[in-house]
């Protein structure tokens, strides 16, 4: 009977395990991959959540650690964590960043409040930045989706670090068109931090601006209701919180201004930018004006190229992690011998691709 085991054992391992493409690209072509870190204020409008899961549905990334910026910073991370550990990549940290007075309504409260305090890496976001910078010189693309205050305070910790962004892909500003499409006016992610915007606007770094003028982008109903009928990990937490958000807000046609950033940062054919030299006024304008250009600014989005690219990747089947390991998939149908003994022996954290036949 042990022999018998043994070789149950040895033929599932070398009949079954295998890596899929998408894993095999998830391990072995980390070297091309972006190094990045997602500064966010999750959890008050809707978009953060589209841009989090595109984000980790796109290759292109190996995502370092996720920020929360503004407001209730933790509560914020616990959200993260939650969506983070709901789709199996806990390996990827979440650090709050500096608390401030809220300004608005966390919309998405009752799904971070069901989290586990645990999830959150224990530090500050500023601190947490600038310790993967010094691991990382020269390499790092910050995606900033929210106020920019974690970046300011990074800033006024250790500014010569901070240059050592690789760059800056951000979404905020209004360079000639406001949130009704006609006059700029102050953007949210800028208003509500303006000595922080003003730092990151001058700190060197090199920025690719996503304004107003390129991320009114809305999402119709039904996109919306056919993405939701994929029923993946991603989309069915990216549904749990839409569904807080429409509640607690009567709106049901999300804009997605921060997803606008995450697909340049992966296809920048999607919102080609044009150089500016661009500045913040005390009133939280961005104003383009004369002088050496200090940012690739979209101002026109590529709406049918960008609008399909994130319905596929967010519909997609899940891309595997390394908390997720190697990938199992069971061949059709499986051997009957193994069937007969009902033995698997499978590594901690398999995932199981396809059906078994019982």
């Amino acid at each position: 009977m042990k022999i018998r085991i043994v070789s149950a054992i040895l033929l599932l391992t070398t009949c079954v395990l295998h890596e899929s493409p998408a894993q095999t690209a998830h391990t072995h072509g980390s070297e091309s991959r972006q190094l990045v870190i997602i500064d966010t204020d999750i959890g008050d409008d809707i978009d953060d959540a589209f841009a989090v899961g595109l984000a980790l549905q796109s290759p292109e990334f190996r995502i370092l650690g996720i920020t929360t910026a503004f407001g209730d910073t933790k509560l914020r991370a616990r959200l993260g964590g939650r969506m983070l550990d709901a789709v199996g990549r806990s390996d990827i940290p979440v650090v709050a960043g500096v608390e401030t007075a809220p300004r608005t309504k966390f919309t998405q409260a009752a799904y971070a409040e069901g989290a586990d305090a645990k999830q959150v890496q224990p530090g500050s976001a500023p601190d947490f930045i600038l310790g993967q910078i010094r691991k990382h010189p020269g390499q790092i693309t910050l995606i900033a989706i929210g106020p920019q205050t974690n970046l300011g305070a990074a800033i006024d910790k250790d500014a010569t670090t901070f240059r050592k962004l690789k760059r800056i892909v951000m979404m905020g500003g209004s360079v000639y068109k406001g949130y009704k499409g006609g006059t700029p006016d102050p953007e949210w992610n800028i208003l509500c931090d303006i000595p922080a915007a003003q730092k990151v606007f001058t700190s060197g770094v090199p920025l690719y601006v996503m304004p107003l003028d390129a991320t009114i982008l809305r999402l119709d109903t039904t996109d919306l209701n056919a993405l939701f009928d994929h029923d993946t990990l991603i989309t069915n937490q990216i549904h749990s919180l839409y569904e807080e958000w429409s509640g607690n807000t009567k709106q049901t046609i999300p804009t997605l201004f921060d997803p606008m950033a995450v697909g340049y940062a992966a296809n920048p054919e999607l919102c080609p930018p044009t150089p500016l030299h661009l500045s913040v006024d005390d009133k939280g304008f961005t104003r383009p004006g004369p002088g050496e250009p200090n940012a690739q600014v979209c101002l026109k989005a590529n709406a049918d190229a960008f609008f399909p690219f994130v319905l596929k990747r967010l519909g997609s089947p899940l891309r595997s992690g390394p908390v997720l390991g190697p990938v199992a998939r069971f061949p059709e149908p499986l051997p009957a011998p193994i069937i007969k003994m009902g033995l698997f022996v499978f590594p901690p954290n398999l995932q199981l691709v396809g059906s078994l036949p019982f």
